[in-house]
């Protein structure tokens, strides 16, 4: 037997435990938990905390929706300025001016202290500022996201009828270009791979993690995590933040989301490179290790598949091309439901290796901008060498 049929064999052998022993990743059925009829006696207070820096262009999109929301009680929207250059905290106030609806507060934290990622400095600030009025829960959630008007209350009877403590949905990426095709819902399949939601969600979790743009949390569960000020140097922040609810004793749930969806458009290759390579390394660790080992297991698993079919059917070695091309099609199999969810044409599932190689550059190119001093760029602020999601 060649060595491209076992490694073939090996690909395979792999899929096979991806498919029914990591956790049914593939699978687009974990939603928020199921909802009573009846609702609570006293709806907890809420405040809406929204980090945002330079973002007047998707701003008209998602705040009007988190101004109309619905919610039965107090809530207040706690927008945070973070030095913005586009007038984004003068928009907001007109945004808020013109549609009405929950009151909106904006705010400024300044330039962030040493030690600080912008964003969880001002979410820092924004969290100070809600805990003033004394809210039970806190919503933090992106500029770019848009909530369907009933998305906060179910995000709290959720949380309130499962005694969670921090409830978090992944919400619907845009899909409209050529290139977010190809690549966005693969960016959530890779995720719920390395973060099976079933294994978030279990009574004993065996993984953890959220979705930084939309993040339900009780005030009380961040005073005890002493959040955000712990992971307060996090590239990775969602997954940082779920680490230290879950070491407070906090209990998690992540999901799909159906009624949330982020508006920021990624048309181009160029800019979904960038959201990938800015925290890809610091996922690794900064670990050149982790980084090989990783370049080796993408290759195995995605491109050998393809590579086996295609020279094993064209120098006559049948063994190779039989066991690649079954590993392709499990592979293409379980991308499928994530197409489905995604609205997508399901001819792009076995083009899935080539996503792979795109991520696997995107990866690398991570590394190299990290040792060339860039590190994670993003809005005009590079973090030389910040920290990953911690596990202490």
């Amino acid at each position: 037997m060649s060595t491209l049929a076992w490694f073939s064999i090996a690909s395979l052998a792999v899929w096979m435990w991806l498919l029914l022993g990591q956790g049914f990743f593939w699978r687009t059925d974990q939603r928020l938990p199921p909802v009573r009829r009846t609702p609570p006696d006293a709806w907890p207070a809420v405040a809406v905390v929204v980090p945002a820096r330079d973002e007047a262009e998707v701003l008209p999109r998602s705040l009007p929706s988190l101004l109309a929301q619905d919610y039965p009680g107090s809530v207040e929207i706690l927008l945070v300025d973070d030095g913005s250059t586009d007038g984004t905290g003068k928009l907001a106030v007109e945004l808020s001016d013109r549609y009405g609806g929950l009151p909106l507060t904006v705010v400024s934290p300044g330039e962030p202290e040493a030690g600080w990622t912008g964003k969880l400095w001002a979410l820092r600030h924004g969290m100070a500022v809600a805990r003033v009025r004394g809210p039970e829960f806190l919503l933090l959630t992106d500029a770019d996201i848009a909530h369907e008007p009933d998305s906060l209350r179910r995000l709290v009877t959720a949380a309130v009828e499962n005694d969670l403590d921090l409830v978090s949905q992944m919400a619907r990426l845009r899909v409209a270009s050529f290139w977010e095709r190809l690549v966005v819902p693969a960016f959530v399949y890779f995720f719920a791979q390395l973060y099976p939601f079933r294994w978030i969600n279990r009574a004993r979790p065996l993984a953890t993690a959220a979705a930084g743009g939309c993040v339900l949390l009780r005030a009380e569960t961040a005073v005890a995590a002493d959040v955000p000020e712990v992971i307060r140097q996090a590239v990775i922040d969602d997954v940082s933040l779920a680490r230290a609810v879950r070491r407070a004793g906090g209990r998690i749930w992540l999901g799909l989301a159906d009624r949330v969806d982020s508006v920021r458009p990624y048309p181009g290759l160029g800019e979904l490179w960038r959201m990938v390579a800015r925290s890809a390394y610091a996922q690794l660790r900064h670990n050149p290790l982790l980084l090989v080992g990783t370049v080796a297991g993408l290759t195995l698993i995605y491109l050998v598949p393809p590579v086996a079919l295609v020279a094993g059917a064209w120098t006559g070695d049948a063994a190779a091309a039989w066991v690649g091309g079954a590993a392709w099609a499990v592979m293409a199999g379980t991308y499928v439901p994530m197409l489905r969810y995604y609205r997508q044409p399901l001819w792009l599932a076995p083009l899935l290796p080539f996503t792979a190689s795109v991520y696997l550059l995107m990866t690398v190119d991570s590394a190299v901008r990290h040792y060339r001093g860039r590190g994670a760029a993003w809005k005009g602020r590079t973090y030389g060498r910040p920290e990953t999601a911690p596990d202490r």
